[in-house]
């Protein structure tokens, strides 16, 4: 197959992949990968199965073809090709949650600049190593990495990056519990999708509709949140879109949760958890084994309530989510009050503190916790955040934070 054969086939492929024709867009493209000759037309059609793989939540295969594109990006001997390839590679291990690969996949990314395509990608780089530090509970470092994206976003007129930031921004603080900015950030997302999204692909609006969806039902506002999810869903059902799928049951499930209908709730859990296992979304499961322990305590059912609890750990510990562990530390310490148990509870108790030491999880100026209820936040330029009346209240002329990391300590 020539050069302009294997662009002819690309482009058929991408014409059935746009019509939802999913399964006959990979056949065709797979035929190209097959029997074209052309370097440029494998690393291009290896890129269009990448995407349609990470759509369908099929990580293993999307990783699988990123790892092929390093070698076709290798034997084409262009570094915009090889930044572009370890971005998928970044990607893939993202999605599978491994995020530390991420970040290191990243960080040679970023150390391959130099070229215009390279410094464009730059920005889709910052939000991907941004999505891993935020999988690793590393706020600070998240919130970098974020607004370095949105930066390159604007800088690029890069509408479509500045939408995609947003539904992060918006997740971050839904994270931090600034319940306010966790909708305001899906919000313009959904704005920019209106005013520009005429030619993108539905996956933007859906993706904004879901992380409304979230911010509305913490807010407590559950009509809102079902209507903003079930328009997600709607979509995520239309393009096959498992991952938001698996995401749209777990909000459902929440909102349900969140009326006190553990009945409707569960089945919508367990149907999030088959589609979550299968994906390998392990940060999801964990967010899933969270909701149903609150309905098994919701139920007074303390033992099962603690299962779920061993099996959300487990997970957590294996990704080094540390926001999952303090929730279920949390958790833990309510079931054990309640059965009495005061040795448990004191363990859980301290490994709680420490959670919350890790992440600098509080306020450096009034001392207090941050994330613990929905309370207005404001960063500084250095990427710490504090409590916005604090800020307000008593100024600042730099970051306490910041002071206190370069104390240096002295001389024993």
């Amino acid at each position: 197959m020539g050069q302009d054969q294997t662009k002819q086939q690309i482009e058929k492929g991408l014409h059935l992949y746009q019509s939802n024709q999913t399964e006959k867009a990979l056949r065709v493209w797979m035929r190209v990968l097959e029997k074209s000759a052309d370097p440029a037309g494998r690393f291009r059609v290896l890129g269009c199965l990448i995407t349609a793989h990470a759509e369908m939540g099929r990580y293993k295969d999307m990783l699988k073809f990123a790892v092929v594109q390093i070698d076709t990006a290798r034997e084409l001997e262009d570094p915009d090709y090889l930044t572009e390839s370890y971005l998928n590679l970044a990607r893939s291990n993202e999605k599978l949650c491994e995020f530390q690969k991420t970040i290191s996949y990243c960080k040679t990314c970023l150390n391959m600049q130099g070229t215009t395509v390279s410094l464009q990608l730059n920005g889709q780089v910052s939000l991907s190593m941004g999505n891993a530090f935020l999988g690793l509970s590393i706020f600070q470092k998240a919130l970098e990495c974020f607004e370095k994206a949105l930066r390159y976003a604007h800088n690029n007129d890069d509408k479509m990056l500045e939408c995609r930031v947003c539904c992060s921004l918006g997740n971050f603080y839904a994270q931090i519990k600034d319940y306010e900015k966790a909708l305001f950030f899906p919000c313009k997302a959904a704005e920019l999708v209106n005013d520009y999204g005429k030619g993108w692909s539905l996956k933007y609006r859906a993706m904004s509709q879901y992380h409304m969806a979230v911010a509305y039902r913490k807010l407590g506002r559950l009509a809102d949140a079902m209507d903003c999810c079930e328009e997600s869903m709607k979509i995520a059902l239309q393009h096959g879109d498992r991952p938001l799928q698996a995401l749209c049951l777990l909000c459902f499930a929440d909102i349900h949760r969140s009326r006190k209908d553990v009945q409707t709730a569960f089945p919508r859990y367990d149907s999030s958890m088959s589609i979550m296992t299968e994906i390998g979304n392990r940060l999801g499961l964990i967010q899933v084994l969270l909701g149903m322990t609150k309905c098994w305590m919701i139920q007074k059912e303390l033992d099962k309530a603690l299962e779920s609890i061993e099996k959300a750990q487990e997970l957590a510990e294996g990704l080094g989510n540390k926001l999952g562990l303090l929730k279920l530390h949390c958790l833990c310490e309510r079931i054990y009050r309640t059965k009495g148990q005061q040795r448990e509870l004191r363990d859980h108790v301290v490994k709680f503190h420490e959670c919350v030491e890790e992440m600098e999880l509080y306020c450096g100026m009034c001392g207090e916790s941050i994330g613990e209820k929905n309370n207005q936040l404001q960063a500084l330029p250095c990427s710490h955040f504090f409590h916005l009346k604090c800020l307000q209240t008593n100024g600042t002329r730099g970051c306490p934070n910041c002071r206190r990391l370069s104390v240096k300590p002295g001389y024993v």
